[in-house]
């Protein structure tokens, strides 16, 4: 198998600047972040851990600063998608539908900070609780080419739509 990443924390002053942006508080758990992880030697995703407990009920939706920034070989992307078990029994969906980690996002100035924005999409009024430390996303690094005739000069600083600023 091909290693083409390396995850990482993104700086302490990082983590609770974004983490205030998203909460309004404080938190401790810097220095419990899991790093994403493979459950078994034939798995495809990376489980990303959550930092909190929370619940969701339908409709609802939670931004969650994962703590988590990704180094990747040129040529390779991470997709970050919800658990398969939380999609199939709630609904579980991530607000843009699929997350799309380029691999320049990691020098971006926000670290390259990884953010999982999910929301409670049930149709059946199922609530979601997800325990601290319990995995709610998966991420999946993917193989892509460019075309032959490919220009892009461009150099990236942010997250969401800074490429098109």
């Amino acid at each position: 198998m091909k290693r083409v990443a390396q995850f990482e924390k993104v700086s302490y002053q990082q983590f609770i600047n974004d983490w205030k942006d998203t909460f309004d508080n404080e938190t401790d758990v810097y220095d419990e972040i899991e790093f994403p992880k493979r459950a078994t030697s034939g798995s495809a995703g990376y489980d990303f851990y959550s930092p909190l407990d929370f619940t969701l009920n339908p409709g609802e939706t939670i931004k969650i600063p994962t703590g988590i920034r990704v180094k990747i070989e040129d040529g390779w992307v991470l997709k970050i998608y919800p658990r398969s078990g939380l999609g199939f029994k709630y609904r579980l969906q991530l607000n843009n539908t699929v997350g799309i980690i380029d691999g320049d996002y990691y020098n971006s100035d926000n670290e390259g900070h990884i953010f999982i924005k999910i929301t409670n999409d049930t149709n059946e009024d199922k609530v979601i609780t997800v325990k601290k430390g319990d995995g709610f996303a998966q991420g999946i690094f993917v193989e892509y080419g460019i075309t032959v005739d490919d220009t892009a000069q461009g150099v990236r600083n942010g997250g969401f739509g800074s490429t098109s600023k």
